[in-house]
């Protein structure tokens, strides 16, 4: 049976190509002329349609979710639905998701057709104990084991005696699989969540939702099956002394050795992708645009991958071109200048330990923008035992470290000011009985106006996801006003419980002690 489950797997990896290397449809969008774009990212977007593909649609496909309950139920129904396919990547899955594998069973069970497809972290999904999550899936992959596919990547950072002595949960710091895709036939959510139960109760996150996109949905289907060649693939074990066996796929590549092989699989998917959907963009000033495709499709989606394990950082490329384009669109002023009317960049992170170069580039810009993290209590690990209780510590520290260079640079936004300037403003996020998981960045042409792009998906925007983690994320870009004041109203959602930045207070809440600075000496990369 297991020898059948393995020729699936081969198969599952034939089959993928057909969405790997796509071949460009009938019914692509027409042209759309760039003037339809507000000025402030035009250009940004025009540079951007160079090195990325670009997925169009009308905004009537997409919904923002905005809490983690409709997130769950938005996904169960997705799962109960599902016809042909279910494709599921997140870093693990909790041991307490019953409801969740209960839906994937039924389904399974009434569509003979449906296959689903599970991409999660390797060290994550097998700590020890019975409640791991690859230990939760061998129900599945029992009943169905030509139509479950279970894909676990192990990040190569962690290799040769370092491998064999860093106990589990540690090994994670070494990098994992981090993007959040979470697909039914042709309908995806989008988020930074992964499947456990606090991210479907208390975990504040984002969710985006996007209907029947075949498309894009081929994208993400293809990106993940891309990674399964680079993956273990877990099997029931036939042996009664164990319960699951880790399938390598490649004889020919050791699982600690795979940089060369992923870079390939990821950069000739990308590759195709582009070349098969490129920005249906024109110029204003060519001929060929026409005002009713502008009508068809309001909504550019630009996927991203930041792998920098593997030396793929297209995230970092699309960042750093779009703080130089916002930038050099401003007037050089004095940061208390009060009659500031540039973009406003909003940015969250709920593990907020910005990433060097994006720190350097909102300093150096002359832009108006708010930076939202999670207070201590906030952090996941808040009221943890043992080295992850100082996480929170650690994170004030990084933010100490990032308000200083702020500070010296003359660039501080203050809490009082009446009115937008030019400088940087942080905020944190603190909500009774819950957790911050959001991250992302949404950008209006000025103050008053509302967000014509955003950035979400996995990414944190700090050096563990740019350099450790392998991420997904996402640039949408839209005319929509409706779509434009659904995303004003998801960033003032998540600011509503907002409060000043309190990591310069002595209080016991925000001490850094001593062996929690010598620890970010060591691991701050990590977190």
């Amino acid at each position: 049976m297991f020898g059948t489950a393995r020729n699936a797997l081969r198969l599952s990896r034939l089959r993928v190509y057909s969405a790997v290397l796509p071949i460009a449809a009938a019914q692509r969008p027409r042209n759309v002329s760039t003037a339809s774009f507000d000025p402030t990212i035009r250009q940004f977007l025009v540079k951007l349609a160079e090195q990325q593909p670009c997925f169009a649609m009308n905004s009537s496909s997409v919904s923002i979710l905005q809490e983690p309950r409709l997130f769950y139920q938005t996904l169960l129904n997705m799962i109960r639905n599902a016809r042909h396919r279910v494709f599921l990547s997140s870093l693990y899955l909790g041991s307490e998701d019953i409801e969740l594998i209960e839906a994937l069973h039924t389904s399974l069970r009434e569509n003979p057709s449906l296959h689903v497809y599970l991409h999660l972290d390797l060290n994550r999904s097998t700590r020890p104990g019975p409640d791991s999550t690859a230990r939760i899936l061998l129900p599945l992959l029992r009943k169905h084991p030509d139509r479950v596919h279970v894909y676990l990547f192990r990040s190569p950072k962690l290799k040769g005696i370092m491998a064999r002595i860093v106990p589990p949960r540690f090994n994670e710091g070494w990098g994992t699989w981090h993007p959040k895709v979470y697909g039914a036939d042709d309908s995806l959510v989008i988020s930074g969540a992964n499947l456990n139960t606090s991210y479907f109760t208390n975990r504040q996150d984002r969710y985006l939702q996007f209907t029947e996109q075949r498309h894009m949905a081929d994208y993400c289907f293809g990106f993940l099956q891309a990674a399964s060649t680079f993956s273990y693939s877990l099997l029931p074990s036939s042996a009664p002394s164990e319960d699951y066996v880790l399938h390598w796929p490649d004889a020919t590549t050791h699982p600690h050795r795979i940089e060369a092989k992923a870079q390939q699989a990821l950069t000739t998917f990308q590759s195709a992708q582009r070349r098969s959907f490129p920005a249906p963009f024109v110029r204003a000033t060519e001929q060929g645009s026409t005002d009713q495709a502008n009508t068809d499709h309001d909504v550019f989606i630009f996927p991203i991958i930041q792998a920098g394990q593997f030396d793929i950082r297209e995230e970092e490329r699309a960042l750093g071109l779009l703080f130089c384009e916002l930038s050099a669109q401003q007037i050089p002023r004095l940061p208390s200048a009060s009659d500031y009317n540039g973009p406003l960049v909003d940015l969250t992170s709920g593990y907020f330990a910005l990433y060097k170069p994006y720190q350097r580039a909102m300093i150096d810009s002359r832009l108006a923008c708010r930076i939202l993290a999670a207070s201590p209590k906030a952090n996941g690990f808040y009221g943890s035992k043992g080295f992850s209780g100082r996480i929170p510590e650690a994170y004030t520290l990084f933010e100490r470290r990032f308000m200083n260079a702020v500070r010296a640079a003359r660039k501080e936004w203050p809490q009082d000011a009446p009115e937008a300037i030019s400088g940087l403003q942080l905020n944190e996020w603190e909500r009774t009985g819950w957790t911050y998981h959001a991250k992302g960045i949404w950008v209006r042409p000025t103050p008053s106006s509302t967000p014509v792009l955003t950035l979400f998906g996995s990414t944190n925007l700090n050096s563990r996801s740019a350099n450790l983690d392998t991420e997904l994320s996402f640039v949408l870009a839209t005319t929509s006003p409706t779509l434009r004041k659904r995303l004003a109203e998801e960033v003032e959602g998540l600011r509503a419980n907002a409060h000043a930045w309190r990591g310069e207070q002595n209080s016991e809440e925000r001490r850094v002690r001593m062996g929690t600075r010598a620890l970010v000496g060591v691991v701050g990369g990590m977190l």
